[in-house]
């Protein structure tokens, strides 16, 4: 612990730039107990905060936070205050009663974007240890697994950024597809309008106007659920305007002439016809991205939420594939991962067909490695199990009892409304937060954990740079750690080893793990990360690190990256007599993910205080609704009401709803749950709604 005149070096809570920060005591009562001070030589912010960094404090209040257990006396009753020792017997019981009762695989487990390495990976062991269930999965399905299969598919690697952020004002042209940092990651807007004074260009997709599309130099914007169609019409013109690198092509890649092939059945007015985008306005894209020595394609969660997601971000790899604009310096394809540890989260086990350093849960090698890390026989290791939204679907079913840690899943998931049935269906459900979520309100068992300024640990940001968060508060009495709280169910399910509550002794394990695998941390320590500002992975022992990937060679059996022969197709659904209009949900600045925690800070519901429908103004007089007026939005799964906010800035086929609050504004009732069949990831950025006056 600091001194009580120290400043702290830390990382923010939130998304994925990790931003750096200093917290300084400041003791007041039940207040935070710590001030954020400008932390400027953490190279990724560079001292630069939003809102959500500057007031994560807030959440540590106790005014704000859970500080003791929860439990359920009885069924339908009200959830009272109850010592630790009570509530981990209770869940171990009901864990038990049910494994007991209809099999290990009766017990389900999910895990969130937000939970630190240590956490991730030993929430994974002791799903697969200590319940021996197959059944885990985490909230990061819902936000990087299309671009992470897309990856996987091209590169043979998957993490978020090849090259770090400092790359981006450097390369020639940028083209971002369904971004809109200026909202999600405020500090990160700075490498894009350092890139245009550099002198390079902003290509930006996204069927709204947004604030970074307002710094574009070209706004592509398509109709919701047509990204493949687009990247498609743009590698098609690639070829027929003779653009490509064919050098780089026959060097360094594989199944050129089926992708080629692919992308010249959509030409350009056939493109025009599904996107919405004027034939003029891709060939200038096309211009801009061909033209510089250097280039970078980088996506978000706008093509990647879809039922096509794989396909669609595999087909804007292949546009810096055929233009040689990847495994270059200043080139690349990259994902802006959101959750503050979806990097690191979807790494070390938490997934449902995954184990520690990203291996996979089918292969015999892992499973032997993994197995002798943790002591155990390799047969006893549970195979892969259902992906997030399917494992939502099942509870009440197959899946009778739940673990979950870090995720709310009544706000967040697809078809929201079923889901909530799900989990109010569960013999038992335990949660373990920091804040009564409207998923925890409806848990038998809620433990209240330490948050991010109170403990230790590694997250890995976007960039994969392995980043050390540091204490600096000390707990209340009553809250307990995540790893704690493993520990103490570990030992009442008859594992009195093999759980560790000391970060650093559980990340030291987490290193034995993944050595050797895709996503190498054995190279990395804690005193690493603080002499360095982060490791990037990966890292083998003896390793400087990778900032940079795939300059020789890509991380496929033969070192070339392979193009994906993709075609368009349709949403999975589309505009008809009943639902003639398309929905597409997003994030707005002051709020972030499901709201269990932005909701509770007041300056920040000041600034976004509930849901809204964006609307343009065309689509409004057809409908007769003024500005601030209830609309009701209907799909095939339910109904929603919020305010009308009329814009000229959304296209007129198209309604946006940001997706952060609960209740009768709750933008997710309506999504669409259509699976990828690569990375099942839901269709949260398109479906067909109708609108009208509430």
């Amino acid at each position: 612990m600091p001194r009580s005149h120290d400043a702290t070096p830390t990382h923010c809570p939130y998304c994925a730039l990790q931003c750096g920060m200093n917290l300084r005591p400041h003791p007041e009562g039940d207040g935070p107990g710590v001030t954020v001070e400008e932390r400027a030589d953490f190279p990724v912010n560079r001292g630069a905060l939003c809102g959500k960094g500057r007031t994560a404090p807030a959440l540590l209040s106790s005014r704000v936070r859970l500080t003791e257990p929860l439990v359920r006396s009885r069924p339908g009753g009200p959830l009272v205050p109850a010592g630790w020792d009570e509530a981990l017997d209770a869940v171990a019981a009901g864990l038990t009663r049910t494994r007991r009762t209809h099999g290990p695989d009766a017990v389900g487990v999910f895990g969130g974007g937000g939970l630190t390495n240590e956490k991730a990976y030993a929430l994974g062991k002791f799903a697969r240890v200590a319940l021996g269930t197959s059944q885990i999965d985490y909230n990061g399905r819902f936000c990087m697994s299309s671009a992470a299969a897309a990856h996987q598919r091209a590169f043979g690697l998957d993490r978020g950024l090849p090259f770090p952020l400092e790359d981006i004002p450097r390369t020639g042209c940028v083209i971002l597809v369904g971004s809109n940092p200026a909202d999600t990651m405020p500090p990160a807007l700075r490498y894009l309008t350092e890139l245009k004074e550099a002198g390079g260009t902003l290509v930006v997709v996204d069927p709204r106007r947004t604030r970074t599309a307002e710094l574009a130099d070209l706004h592509l914007a398509p109709r919701p659920g047509t990204d493949l169609a687009l990247a498609l019409g743009l590698l098609h013109l690639v070829v027929a305007e003779g653009r490509t690198d064919p050098e780089f092509i026959a060097a360094r890649t594989t199944g050129w002439e089926d992708a080629r092939a692919a992308a010249m059945a959509h030409w350009p007015e056939h493109v025009e016809r599904i996107t919405g985008v004027p034939v003029p306005r891709l060939r200038r894209a096309v211009e801009l991205f061909s033209a510089p020595e250097a280039a970078m394609v980088l996506t978000a969660r706008g093509p990647e939420q879809q039922a096509k997601g794989t396909d669609t971000v595999g087909a804007w790899i292949n546009l810096c594939l055929a233009t040689g604009r990847a495994g270059r310096p200043r080139s690349g394809y990259g994902c802006l991962t959101g959750q503050g540890n979806g990097q690191g989260g979807r790494e070390h086990g938490q997934k449902a067909d995954q184990l520690p350093g990203y291996r996979k849960l089918t292969d015999p090698a892992a499973r032997e490695h993994v197995a002798r890390v943790w002591g155990v026989d390799p047969e006893t290791l549970p195979g892969p199990g259902r992906s997030a939204y399917e494992l939502l679907d099942a509870l009440g079913g197959d899946v009778k009892a739940l673990l979950l840690m870090g995720s709310n899943p009544v706000v967040s998931a697809p078809r929201a409304a079923h889901v909530e049935e799900r989990v109010r269906s569960l013999d038992f459900l335990a949660v373990a937060d920091v804040v009564l979520s409207e998923t925890a309100a409806l848990a038998d068992v809620v433990l209240p954990v330490t948050q991010w300024a109170e403990e230790t640990g590694t997250t890995t940001n976007l960039e994969g740079r392995v980043l050390l968060r540091r204490q600096a508060l000390t707990p209340p009495p009553g809250v307990r750690s995540d790893l704690e709280v493993l520990h103490g169910l570990a030992a009442r399910l008859g594992l009195d080893k093999g759980f560790p509550t000391a970060p650093e002794e559980v990340f030291a394990e987490l290193r034995r793990a993944s050595a050797g695998g895709p996503a190498d941390y054995s190279g990395i320590t804690y005193d690493r990360i603080t002499a360095e500002q982060g490791v990037f992975w990966p890292c083998p022992d003896g390793s400087p690190g990778t900032p940079r990937l795939f300059l020789d060679r890509f991380a496929t059996e033969d070192g070339r990256a392979r193009f994906a022969p993709v075609t368009h197709r349709e949403a999975a659904e589309t505009p008809d007599a009943d639902y003639p209009l398309l929905l597409t949900t997003g994030r707005v600045v002051a709020q972030y993910q499901s709201g269990a925690q932005t909701r509770r800070v007041p300056e920040l519901n000041e600034a976004a205080p509930g849901p809204f429908v964006e609307l343009h103004p065309r689509l409004a007089a057809r409908l007769g609704v003024a500005d601030g007026a209830p609309l009701a939005v209907t799909s095939r799964r339910g109904r929603a009401v919020a305010p009308a906010r009329i814009t000229d800035a959304i296209r007129a086929d198209t309604v946006f709803m940001p997706f952060h609050w609960y209740g009768e504004g709750r933008a997710n009732t309506l999504t669409n749950p259509a699976l990828d069949p690569v990375s099942r990831m839901p269709e949260f950025k398109v479906c067909a709604v109708r609108v009208e006056p509430a």
